[in-house]
């Protein structure tokens, strides 16, 4: 009677070998990413002792042989612009042939639409010949394809050479593809596709797996950049528990406030340029509009100065862009003052209000105090704590910063102004906006140009932030 082969279990995640099926990884924790595999052969199909002659003379042939460095062209994988200027920005400077492009965000944000404009776009531009438009397939299986054809109508993104396939099985894309022969293969999403011969649901670690292996496969071989769809789960992943990000070349997260029309898009990975880019986009009735000044888009309704306002230059990435904060404090009886935070850290807030009141004597104790940034702008950084003590100390003493004025800083416990990283860059994208005076800590410019048309007003301490932007009390600046 013939042996039954051995088989083992490989954890997807980590690579973890076991010899029986567990539903938990023992060594990463992960649930459900044990696969069967049938164990590789030794070299040489010997179990052991070959020596090395027998080995080698038993590797299996390359496809292709090793070529040396300096003979393998460049330009072989030089980027196509895909005719979005903030999608090219993140991307580096377009889509690189034959590789695979991971778009992540929550359901309802706007992906679906934002790739149905870069398949339109893509298919109005020639081939590399041009001759003819270059040719688009997307792919969906969420929705009919009645249902892509309106949303394409409303939007504009009607074009001849845009291919349009609702399936949901794999094979049968593989299909499409061999009959339309795209340079552009858009997959929505993958969560909803199914390869045939792998166990799980679709949507599941083993399907989700599986269907982005085999079209990472067919980019790779057949030169056609494919982008996926791929929803965030409700624990932050990206179609489960990190399945995909180690095998796409580029992961893309698009975010937005569902009470807001503003939509960020940030490079998570990107193996063919850097992850710091940040591109700014609008949902509006007619679709996905790119905001290549998101600055001005912030600040678009800022008329006269109010109290209680505070502008500041926040670093989105590598990319500065204006924000207007803006703070209401208002007296309460209770012992516990609320502390209400909108768009910024809400650690951050009670601790820049905690220093005012012990370092600059300014009465927060007895106040709810209200902090939002404006525009559905969200901003994580230290360098906004100035703007919100100023704002703070202009709604209560009721007088507003001067116009045009920035403010820029790290506020310490002990009251001092820290230094911030790219300042003259901040600096620089105040002064193109119209910006005239800018508030910063002390020594934070040493070393680096000064940008022109804009006077920098240096401070130590909040303090003398408070004095510098005009908010001190008469008695105060005259001593």
């Amino acid at each position: 009677m013939a042996k039954k082969p051995r088989v083992e279990y490989v954890c997807s995640e980590c690579g973890h070998t076991a010899l029986k099926w567990l539903g938990r990884c023992p060594d990463c924790g992960s649930w459900g990413t044990l696969e069967e595999r049938a164990p590789r052969p030794a070299a040489g199909g010997r179990s052991g002792g070959g020596s090395a002659g027998s080995a080698g003379a038993a590797a299996l042939t390359p496809t292709s042989p090793a070529k040396p460095m300096s003979r393998i062209s460049p330009t072989a994988s030089s980027s196509v612009a895909t005719g979005i200027g903030e999608l090219d920005r993140v991307l580096g400077s377009g889509i690189v042939p034959g590789s695979v492009v991971l778009l992540a965000g929550e359901p309802g944000v706007g992906k679906s639409t934002l790739l149905l404009e870069v398949a339109a776009r893509w298919a109005r531009q020639p081939d590399a010949a041009g001759k003819k438009p270059r040719t688009a397939l997307y792919v969906t299986a969420e929705e009919s394809a009645g249902q892509v054809r309106l949303r394409a109508e409303r939007t504009g993104a009607v074009e001849e050479s845009l291919y349009l396939a609702a399936e949901s099985d794999l094979d049968t894309i593989f299909g499409h593809v061999e009959q339309v022969k795209p340079s552009l293969l858009i997959v929505d999403s993958v969560q909803t596709m199914q390869a045939t011969g792998v166990d799980g649901v679709a949507g599941g670690v083993a399907q989700s797996r599986a269907v982005t292996a085999a079209l990472t496969s067919l980019a790779k071989t057949s030169g056609i950049p494919v982008l996926l769809v791929g929803h965030v789960t409700k624990d932050g992943n990206v179609a489960g528990p990190r399945v995909l990000e180690h095998l796409v070349d580029v992961v893309l997260s698009f975010e937005g406030d569902r009470h807001s029309s503003l939509r960020m898009l940030r490079g998570m990975k990107n193996r063919f340029g850097a992850t710091g880019e940040v591109g700014c986009f609008e949902q509006t009735s007619d679709g996905i509009r790119e905001v290549p000044d998101p600055s001005g888009l912030f600040l678009s309704h800022r008329g006269s100065t109010p109290d209680g306002s505070a502008v500041t230059v926040a670093m989105d990435g590598v990319r500065p862009m204006l924000a207007e904060v803006q703070s209401l404090a208002v007296t309460t009886p209770a012992k516990n003052p609320r502390r209400v935070v909108t768009g910024l850290d809400a650690n951050r807030v009670p601790m820049v209000l905690a220093v005012l009141a012990a370092r600059v004597g300014l009465p927060t104790q007895d106040k709810d105090v209200y902090v939002a940034t404006v525009g559905g702008v969200r901003i994580g950084e230290p360098a906004t704590d100035l703007a919100v003590a100023l704002a703070t100390v202009s709604t209560i003493r009721r007088k507003a910063l001067p116009e045009r004025t920035v403010a820029i800083g790290e506020v310490g416990l002990a009251g001092e102004l820290r230094r911030v990283p790219n300042l003259a860059r901040r600096l620089a994208e105040a002064a193109r906006l119209g910006y005239r005076t800018a508030v910063v800590p002390a020594g934070a410019l040493d070393g680096e140009r000064r940008p022109e048309g804009i006077a920098v007003r240096e401070a130590a301490t909040l303090a003398e932030a408070i004095t510098a932007a005009g908010l001190a009390p008469k008695g105060e600046r005259k001593k």
